[in-house]
């Protein structure tokens, strides 16, 4: 489970604003696999709500999704009961730094918008060593790792409403791995890297990332994890510094201002690795 969200509690809200982008990406990946799509066994690795294995199931052989929170999990097998009711995904309550799955049992892994919630911020990311190890210890030779994460470069410019919770955007950054740190864990569990893939037009909140008044609605914050980072008092700052704003017809340019850089940087990156 997170370490800083309450998922049991935003699962009710999640999918109000939050989409799964670059699904397609995770199909061009799997598609490289040297085993027909339809025939690929894959898990998704804290599946949250299921957004992303609802856009994968019908397309591949069989789905497992694993995820801690009770609440994500119950979301996610309401929106895949006539997948669930036809075998061609199963579902399973537990930490993905512990997988309760055999070795060797999946030609794919997919971990979207996940690692960041292993509470690894200053401890040398060995949750994320952890987690890496039981994805090379699930895979089969040949297997493939799609992780969903996101650049320093995009956390620092590609959030518009981060410039609200300064102290928040700092903990946010820090709670994910650098890419270059991915890449060298990697390597450690024997995972070797293929490739990078940026979305550009990926917006994760879709329509809803441009309201400018966002940030006063629960519901609206509830689709991004960053707002669980921001104690009480910044998020008063924070509502307060979007009311005045708003009031001086200013929000809108202030919007424009912050979210200049994402249309050229994107706010997620895939990264795709092999087991040796």
């Amino acid at each position: 489970m997170s370490s800083f969200e309450k998922y049991d509690e935003t699962s009710q809200h999640y999918d109000a604003t939050r989409q799964a982008v670059g699904s397609e990406i995770i199909l061009g990946c799997l598609a490289r696999h040297e085993k027909p799509l339809g025939e690929l066994r894959v898990l998704d690795a804290g599946c949250g709500t299921g957004a992303y294995s609802a856009a994968l199931v019908a397309r591949v052989g069989r789905m497992a999704a694993i995820d801690l929170s009770q609440g994500m999990l119950a979301q996610a097998r309401t929106k895949l009961a006539e997948h669930e009711a036809a075998g061609q995904i199963g579902f399973h309550q537990g930490p993905i730094t512990e997988l309760p799955f055999e070795d060797q049992n999946f030609d794919a892994v997919i971990i979207n918008q996940v690692v960041h919630h292993l509470g690894d911020a200053g401890e040398n990311f060995a949750r994320l060593r952890q987690v890496m190890g039981e994805v090379a210890r699930v895979l089969r030779p040949g297997g493939m790792l799609v992780l969903n994460h996101c650049s320093q470069e995009q956390l620092r410019d590609a959030y518009w409403y981060y410039r609200l919770a300064p102290r928040a955007h700092d903990r946010v950054q820090r709670n994910f791995a650098p890419i270059e740190t991915v890449r060298t864990i990697w390597t450690e569990a024997g995972l070797a890297a293929r490739g990078a893939f940026v979305p550009l037009d990926a917006v994760c909140q879709g329509a809803a990332y441009f309201d400018g008044r966002g940030p006063l609605d629960k519901v609206w914050r509830d689709g991004d994890s960053f707002w669980a980072l921001v104690d009480p008092e910044e998020l008063n700052a924070a509502q307060d510094r979007v009311r005045a704003l708003d009031a001086a017809g200013k929000l809108d340019d202030f919007l424009a201002e912050h979210d200049a850089r994402r249309p050229s940087i994107g706010q997620i990156t895939f990264l795709c690795a092999l087991r040796d």
